[in-house]
Parts: C-alpha cells; sequence; structure tokens
C-alpha cells in the first residue's frame, strides 16, 4: 500500500476545558507551541513528512483562528495532487446536531471521507506533541492485513488512568482494551510481567482503519472510537497494536502544556524543533531577527521578532513579537507574544500598556498568552501544585499563573500567594 492510498483526518476537538483560559478565544489545535507554531502543525507535518498528502480536519468548536492557519499555512501548487481541507461541523437535514463525540464526528463526514476514494483512513488527534513516521506504522497494517491498526506505547502505573489500556499478543494483535480504567484490579489484569517502570501499553489515539471497516463500525450510536469502537471492534475484526518507542505527549491540561514548552529550552529537548530531515511546518511569517539589549538569556528558546530590554530571562520560552521592557525579571515562564506590534494609535488614548511586559516586572511560573498587556512594576510568582482560581484578568490552573490572550494587568498588580485572599490548596 502506497502512503497516496491513505486520507490523513485530523479531529479539532471539543471546548478544551481542561487547557482553560488558553482556550477561551480558540480551538484546542490552535493553541500556540514552541513559540511559533501551533499544535494543528504536528499532526498536519507529520503527516506531509510520512506522504500522506491529502488531509482533512474536522473542527467545531472556536475554529475561527484555527481554520485562518491552515487556509495561511497549508498550500499545494497546481503540479501537485494533495491538499488540506476543512470538514466543518454542520446541520443538515440529515442531522441537526452538532458532533457528540470522536466517532460521531467522524460519522457526520462519512461522504466526504469515502468520495476521496482513499483505501484507508489515518485517524489524528489536533492536540499531541511527537513526531513519527505514519508511513512504517501503514507498512505495518498492511503487512498485518489489520482492519484497524492502534499506534500504542508503553506508559507507567502512574498516567494508565489518562489512557485506553490494552494487550497485545506475540503478533501484535490487541486481545483485550480499557478506556481510562480506575479500578485496580482492571489495572492488574493489564499489567505487562517484568515490566516494572512501564508495565502497561496505552492507545495513542492514533487509528489507521480500512475505510469500508471504518464505515461498518461507524453505523452504530458509538460516540467514541477508544470508548466505543475500539472494544466493539476487537472480537470480529483483525485489530493490531503498533508500538511506538519515541517521545509523546498529549497537550491536555494546563501543566502539560507548560512542561511541554519548558522542554524545549533544554540542550537536548525529547522533542527537537530542530530535525534535519522532518521539519515542523507553519505560517510563513517576515519577521526581523529579534533585538536583545542588555539581557542575560539563559536556556531560552527565543523567537522571531522580538525586542527585548529586559534584565533576566531563565528556563523561558519567549514567542514571536515579544516586547520585553528594561529592569525584567522572567524565569521558568511561556510567554506567547503578540499577534501584531502594538502603538500608541492602536490603543487610541485608551490608557492601556502597551502589549508585552512593561518596566521592573518579576514573572516566575507563568503562561502568558499573546496579546497581553502587562503594565510596570507587576508581579507574578507560582502557587502550590493543585491550586486552581480564576479572576478576569488572569487564572491559576495547578499553580501556574495564566495571563489570557488581550488581558490587562495595570502597573502594580502582584499576583503570589502571600497577597492573595482566597484559600489556596
Amino acid at each position: 500500500m502506497k502512503t497516496s492510498d491513505v486520507l490523513g483526518l485530523i479531529l479539532g476537538g471539543g471546548r478544551g476545558a481542561r487547557l482553560w483560559p488558553l482556550t477561551k478565544l480558540r480551538a484546542k489545535p490552535a493553541v500556540p507551541i514552541g513559540g511559533k507554531y501551533r499544535l494543528i502543525d504536528i499532526p498536519l507535518s507529520n503527516c506531509l513528512n510520512s506522504g500522506v498528502n491529502r488531509v482533512a480536519v474536522l473542527t467545531q468548536f472556536n475554529s475561527v483562528s484555527l481554520h485562518r492557519h491552515i487556509a495561511q499555512t497549508y498550500h499545494f501548487d497546481y503540479f501537485h495532487t494533495g491538499w488540506v481541507q476543512i470538514l466543518a461541523a454542520e446541520q443538515t437535514f440529515y442531522s441537526a446536531d452538532w458532533y457528540q463525540g470522536t466517532a460521531d464526528a467522524v460519522r457526520k463526514q462519512l461522504y466526504e471521507i469515502q468520495v476521496t476514494g482513499a483505501e484507508h483512513v489515518l485517524i489524528l488527534s489536533g492536540d499531541h506533541l511527537y513526531r513519527m513516521d505514519f508511513s512504517k506504522l501503514i507498512a505495518f497494517h498492511t503487512k498485518n492485513k489489520a482492519d484497524l491498526t492502534v499506534a500504542v506505547q508503553p506508559v507507567s502505573r502512574e498516567d494508565a488512568s489518562r489512557f485506553g489500556i490494552l494487550k497485545l499478543d506475540n503478533d501484535g494483535r490487541i486481545q483485550d482494551f480499557a478506556e481510562k480504567p480506575k479500578d485496580s484490579a482492571v489495572l492488574d489484569s493489564f499489567a505487562l510481567p517484568g515490566m516494572e517502570r512501564l508495565p502497561f501499553m496505552g492507545s495513542m489515539g492514533i487509528y489507521c482503519f480500512r475505510t469500508n471497516v471504518l464505515a461498518e463500525l461507524l453505523d452504530s450510536s458509538h460516540d467514541d472510537f477508544g470508548g466505543d469502537i475500539i472494544p466493539s471492534a476487537i472480537p470480529t475484526h483483525r485489530v493490531y497494536g503498533y508500538t511506538f518507542n519515541g517521545y509523546w505527549e498529549d497537550i491536555g491540561t494546563i501543566r502539560s502544556y507548560y512542561n511541554a514548552n519548558l522542554a524545549l529550552v533544554q540542550n537536548s529537548p525529547p522533542f527537537d524543533f530542530h530535525h534535519p530531515t522532518h521539519p515542523i511546518y507553519t505560517r510563513p511569517r517576515f519577521l526581523p531577527g529579534s533585538r536583545v539589549n542588555d539581557v542575560v538569556l539563559d536556556r531560552v528558546l527565543l523567537s522571531d521578532g522580538c525586542i527585548l530590554d529586559g534584565r533576566i530571562i531563565r528556563n523561558s520560552m519567549i514567542g514571536i513579537r515579544s516586547v520585553i521592557a528594561e529592569g525584567v525579571s522572567i524565569v521558568d515562564t511561556v510567554m506567547l507574544g503578540s499577534d501584531y506590534y502594538d502603538n500608541e494609535s492602536r490603543r487610541q488614548g485608551q490608557g492601556l500598556p502597551p502589549i508585552g511586559v512593561g518596566e521592573n516586572c518579576v514573572i516566575q511560573g507563568a503562561i502568558i498568552d499573546k496579546n497581553a498587556r502587562i503594565g510596570p512594576n507587576v508581579t507574578i510568582q507560582p502557587f502550590p501544585r493543585g491550586t486552581e482560581h480564576e479572576e478576569e484578568t488572569f487564572a491559576i490552573s495547578d499553580g501556574i499563573v495564566v495571563v489570557p490572550k488581550h488581558a490587562v494587568l495595570n502597573e502594580g498588580t502582584v499576583i503570589s500567594p502571600e497577597t492573595m485572599d482566597f484559600p489556596i490548596s
């Protein structure tokens, strides 16, 4: 089977409540990552690098910026047959409902899938960080004459309840499956003997279906792949697990998002955007090089078009067009940057601080979303793990302070465990 016989299908996700407030104004796959990219760029780039050149993205919630990014980024010339297209949720004469789950989303677009003539469908999530050569998965799928192949990865007991857990026989065929099991007895029944650190095999949410089998399995009321489709297919179809041992992270929570971004600043990051042969693609921008004046930088991922006049930036990611004023200290922080350069005419005399970080601010353990305006002498400090709180201009998620997109923190604002008057865990 050639990769040209495969249709890539990326699920755009639902409300993304666990990534709030980063998903307040955008879909999960549109959330920025790595300074200049968006999460949707990861599965799309993996597809293109693997020769899967026909890709559809299923979208529904807060999808305007996601649609715009895809339209501005993924163009094919007249001499190639590939395309990236949007399959948005819609009301029809046959259905007035929005997508009710992952499987239901695919079911509602089944006609659009079938008219492509693809023999196989590769179903992906739009909010995972990894680099995978799908041609190897497809070759495994073909070799085993599988009806469905699930990409799997060893996981720990602590993480097992977040995954679909499965059993493989010696040939890689899936014998049993449990979606996000919480019961310890059920978990014990899936544990691999002699594997103490990573004793379970977990589904990565990556599926390769024969198209006709997919249509057959979707002809029901099933809403989700993990909870419904895979368990029902195991007794009646050839269902295999393809083991992947590379880096893979589900960007499902603020904590996982924060950790994944800060991991990128390491000397040898677990996921490396600087790959020599399998690049991650994104929207091309014509930005100048960053300008840095009298700033100490240590373990910093610095993006294009920044203007830095601060004092020290350590163990932080600085996104495109970030502007940081004099005397600023930024530590352990993910700053997403700006969509445009700010000036007084844009502020229209509203008395707002400029976009970026003002003079003499001290920021640690935070996520600063795009276009945030932080005035001079603002202090932000991390909170204990597990702390949850939300106000109009900031939120605290698992102890991480998140300043939402377009938010304004006025001069002298202090966000710190010592100054907040709400209960702190």
